[in-house]
């Protein structure tokens, strides 16, 4: 019986396979074929680097990543980082910091903290993804002109008036007919849109420019494209400071790329979630592969995955199927691979970096209040360099935040003969000066009540406040403490400091100001009443400065309506009987 039961488990599997996962890993390929080319091109390193990555994205993080539909390879994101290591330190120590870096994320993986990469802003992973593609499309503009791309996105944006006065008819048509297809695609009939739009892009143009027989730059492959794997070397001693800097940001931003393209396929598709830590170490595998085979550092790609998704996929099957395609494609289709114009790849390159600024995130952003660390990041990843602008992201959103935990709305008004104080918000020692600038306006020996509706209290803003309470109480003045929501000032105050999680009173203050919380407190004073009304007495005041505006427009309501209550319930502390 069990056996029988696994024989057709293991038929059913197949049947999804082929009529789902082949499908879907053609779609995939005839996709990720053209990109990897591009992505190599455009990061100075060998063609063939981005078809073994492809190729290793797919058969090793396809089948040991954590995710069933994340198809893994070249991604544009990496792709100004690999340049600017390849230019330093040659093509055969990067693939060293390929492998190396594949060994950390190996790592991380295997100590559970992949969930760790997804505390970085989102705002500052699409600024830096933006820049990337910003960046990427400068450089292409100028393949795509016929000229050489300079080596910055600064001294590209200056150079290009020049390069647009002087542009090379061929190459120039060639991109712009890549780019008006990749563009105009997608709106054509859905049965047309069965082939995707890169193939096209690459292929139309390649047809066009081997009838007309132009001579414009092509791609270049080694005789042998399987025999001419690059091993990885060891770099010069005066080069290992910057090689280990170098591994470290590979990794990094290859594993928060990865993760978060695997989040976002998740919510793609109704299978199996993602497995986070597996999908790192999968990840790592491959980089390590990749890089001992010479080929290109390998992520998780947002646009194969989704692509994968929705040609129908249902396993991981199709993205290992995808790596087999590739490799079949380099072994038996290099003559025509070599005739691509390498203008045709820069006009691909131009729409997938334009693309990369995404306006929807944007918006979001922009609705979160994120849009400042999305923008710094963009100019500083262009103006400086990816970690430069990285690091420029990461610390505005450290001064947001800091600016955020000191927003703290302090009012004071006067009431009569008493001075009412409150205080809203996380009250640290950004709030101090503010806090101490209103408590000096209140002349000496008044009446003070402070009303604390504070989620959070540092040890500065305690001792500000305590400080000047014990000095206003020497003067004369009487100060009453209330702690509405969580209870931070009276425990420092009883010498035994609240946890982070802070206990809460039973129920907010001004549903419940009449609560038996107000007999714990230490500085309840009697006023010349018995000490058992004074509980009846805090709470009779509270209502009147906090409830009594909620409450009496209904009960002037009712009286406009003929009702004339004339006795109020009230529940007693004892469970099952109350007091009129």
């Amino acid at each position: 019986m069990t056996s029988s039961a696994t024989v057709a488990g293991w038929q059913d599997q197949v049947r999804s396979a082929l009529r789902y996962d082949v499908p879907a890993s053609l779609v995939v390929f005839l996709i990720a074929l053209p990109l990897s080319l591009g992505i190599a091109v455009a990061s100075g390193a060998p063609v063939v680097a981005g078809l073994i990555a492809a190729a290793v994205g797919g058969i090793v993080a396809g089948a040991m990543g954590g995710s069933v539909v994340q198809v893994s390879g070249p991604a544009a994101g990496l792709t100004v980082i690999v340049a600017e290591i390849n230019l330093q330190y040659g093509w055969a120590v990067t693939c060293l910091i390929t492998l190396a870096a594949g060994l950390i994320q190996i790592g991380l993986g295997a100590v559970r903290v992949a969930r760790t990469a997804l505390a970085v802003s989102p705002a500052i992973v699409h600024g830096m993804l933006a820049g990337v593609g910003l960046t990427i499309a400068l450089a292409q503009l100028h393949v795509l002109l016929g000229a050489r791309p300079q080596s910055s996105a600064i001294e590209n944006i200056l150079e290009m008036p020049a390069e647009i006065l002087r542009p090379n008819p061929l190459t120039a048509a060639i991109g712009l007919a890549a780019i008006a297809l990749m563009l105009l695609w997608p709106r054509l009939p859905s049965m047309v849109q069965k082939i995707p739009a890169a193939l096209i892009a690459v292929a139309v143009p390649t047809a066009t420019a081997a009838v007309l027989g132009w001579d414009v730059p092509r791609i270049s492959l080694p005789d042998h494209p399987l025999q001419s794997f690059a091993l990885p070397q060891l770099p010069a001693a005066g080069q290992i400071q910057g090689v280990i800097l170098a591994v470290f940001t590979v990794a990094l931003v290859a594993s928060v790329e990865s993760l978060l393209s695997a989040v976002a396929v998740d919510k793609l598709h109704d299978g199996p979630r993602v497995k986070l830590d597996r999908e790192l170490i999968g990840q790592g595998t491959a980089n390590v592969v990749s890089g001992a085979l010479g080929g290109y550092p390998v992520t998780g790609v947002i646009v194969r995955s989704s692509t994968n998704v929705k040609a129908g996929a249902r396993s991981r099957v199709s993205a290992v199927l995808h790596g087999v395609w590739i490799v079949a494609a380099v072994a038996l289709l290099a003559a025509h691979i070599e005739r691509i114009p390498v203008a045709a790849l820069a006009g691909l390159l131009v729409v997938i970096g334009l693309q990369l600024v995404n306006i929807k995130h944007i918006r979001h952003l922009r609705h979160h209040r994120e849009l400042p660390v999305y923008v710094v990041t963009v100019v500083g990843v262009l103006a400086l360099n990816l970690i430069e602008g990285v690091l420029l992201g990461v610390g505005l959103t450290v001064l947001i935040a800091l600016r955020r935990l000191g927003r703290t709305s302090i009012h004071t008004e006067r009431s009569g003969e008493r001075w009412h104080v409150r205080v809203a918000g996380s009250l640290t020692f950004l709030s101090v000066p503010r806090l101490s600038r209103e408590l000096a306006e209140i002349p000496e020996g008044a009446a003070v009540d402070i009303d604390l509706y504070v989620d959070f209290m540092d040890h500065a803003a305690f001792d500000a406040l305590h400080s000047w309470r014990l000095d206003h109480q020497r003067r004369g003045g009487i100060v009453d403490i209330d702690e509405i929501h969580e209870r931070w000032y009276h425990p420092s105050a009883g010498g035994t400091p609240p946890h982070p999680a802070a206990e809460k009173a039973p129920s907010p203050r001004w549903f419940a100001p009449w609560s038996t919380w107000q007999s714990q407190r230490p500085d309840a004073r009697t006023n010349g009443q018995p000490a058992e009304l004074e509980p009846l007495m805090v709470g009779a005041r509270d209502y009147h400065r906090r409830a009594r505006r909620l409450v009496h427009p209904y009960l002037r309501k009712l009286a406009r309506e003929g009702q004339r209550p004339a006795q109020l319930f009230l529940p007693a502390p004892i469970r099952g009987s109350c007091r009129t």
